[in-house]
């Protein structure tokens, strides 16, 4: 593999040993300091927003990678490897470009390397941990024991990380300096809102899967302010003939809630390939946030469905979250399914699969608890602030004639950005799906 910077003595590259990328590593006084709970935080966002059981956090010098997180079941005793044993010296080599592996035992550039086999390395994806000067420090890096091909999204998530990473150690290093580098920290400041935003945008699907013979769309209305929540939506294929969509809604924000949001979309499309029943599934992201003894509970509306030659046949399951709603092509709007436990609090939940049908002009809106709690500003100390209500969701969604699924969701976002004066409290996420109204017929 070819270096621009040329290689040393002992095959590595030259650039292990720049001594000012060396200098900028020693200066952020974390070699040999003990774990943080935000970088791990960090860390186990990465493993859960890219599905590894591992994930590291890694500054490099010129003998060794050391691990300043390190996420996994099997983590060594040790927070240190030589140099030569990690894969983090190619992000290094490369003078910061990323490094990605989908076979790490068949690829030409790693399947020599020490570790893949003593560490089963099946496949290795790692972004650059970059110090105030552009110098590379190290890496954020996942590993999956299996080969895998990298989705565009985990890999989008992961270099977000990376940088949020980077801004940590730069705002460390500003605010240690000296009082005159007050305004590169608040640059930096600046830089960990848009990284939040960043974050939960990586979050969300960037378009939804197009589902044959039917209308899909979907919105994110984030609050006032920058930080990152916990409202989710996806849309995907779960077998031949069946497709699955989930909205839903974690307590609180910050990188916890974004922690819950990664594993509830990764799980939940790992066990619809599985079982067929919205409730059963909703159940087994229960147990797996109990397991991993999430900081955070979340609700969740999810339905399978099958296009037919009538439109659309599925199930529907509410774990704590408000009814979905249906509007008939006439206009008339049923709400849809049967109130459930809220998930990640107890074991033994409640969950009960609907079965809802639409025909041609009918259309499904998902919608977190924003829509419906919208409500104006305070115009003053003790001023009522009426919200907007399901039952007001649901009149809007009935005046929204012949509109496509697309229109809908963006009527709806309007109405509720008019609500509450585009000073939203809270994030708001909506998902419609739509069955075409079949053409008319002209008789000649």
């Amino acid at each position: 593999m070819v270096f621009p910077g040329g290689l040393r003595e002992d095959g590595l590259p030259a650039g292990l040993s720049d001594p000012a990328r060396l200098a900028a590593v020693r200066a952020t006084g974390l070699l040999d300091t003990g774990p943080e709970e935000a970088f791990d935080d960090l860390a186990r966002l990465a493993a859960a927003a890219t599905g590894c059981t591992r994930a590291f956090i890694t500054l490099v010098d010129d003998q060794r990678s050391f691990w300043k997180s390190r996420v996994g079941p099997d983590a060594p005793a040790a927070r240190q490897a030589p140099v030569r044993r990690s894969f983090c010296y190619f992000l290094v080599g490369l003078e910061g470009e990323p490094f990605v592996v989908d076979d790490a035992a068949t690829d030409p550039r790693t399947r020599d390397h020490p570790s893949v086999a003593p560490v089963d390395v099946g496949a290795w994806a790692g972004y650059p941990v970059l110090g105030p000067g552009g110098e590379v420090l190290g890496s954020m890096c996942v590993v999956d024991d299996a080969p895998r091909r990298w989705r565009p999204e985990e890999l989008k998530a992961l270099a977000t990380l990376a940088r949020a990473v980077s801004n940590e150690l730069n705002l460390r290093h500003s605010l240690t300096t000296s009082r005159a580098a007050l305004a590169t920290a608040r640059t930096a400041l600046s830089t960990s809102t848009e990284l939040a935003r960043s974050l939960q945008d990586s979050l969300l699907p960037p378009t939804l899967t197009p589902v044959p013979g039917l209308e899909t769309a979907a919105s994110y209305l984030p609050a006032e302010g920058d930080r990152v929540v916990g409202d989710f939506y996806d849309l995907f294929q779960a077998t031949a003939q069946w497709w699955c969509t989930v909205l839903g809604d974690v307590c609180g924000h910050g990188t916890e809630a974004a922690k819950v949001t990664a594993l509830a979309r990764y799980t939940l499309r790992a066990e619809a390939t599985r079982t067929l029943s919205p409730a059963t599934i909703l159940a087994r992201l229960n147990t797996a946030m109990l397991d991993q003894h999430s900081p955070r509970f979340l609700t969740a509306v999810h339905a399978t469905f099958r296009t037919t030659r009538g439109g659309v046949a599925g199930r529907l399951c509410l774990a704590g979250h408000p009814p979905a709603l249906i509007r008939r092509a006439d206009g008339r709007v049923i709400p849809v399914g049967r109130t459930g436990t809220l998930l990640g609090i107890v074991r033994d939940v409640t969950l009960t699969d609907v079965r809802f049908r639409l025909a041609p002009g009918d259309a499904l809106l998902l919608y977190t608890d924003g829509a419906t709690e919208a409500r104006p500003p305070a115009s003053a100390p003790g001023a009522e602030r009426p919200q907007l209500t399901e039952e007001g969701l649901a009149l809007v969604l009935a005046d929204c004639h012949d509109m496509t699924a697309r229109q809908v969701v963006t009527h709806i976002g309007r109405v509720i950005a008019e609500h509450n004066h585009d000073r939203p409290d809270d994030d708001t996420a909506l998902l419609a799906l739509r069955v075409p109204p079949r053409p008319e017929r002209h008789t000649p």
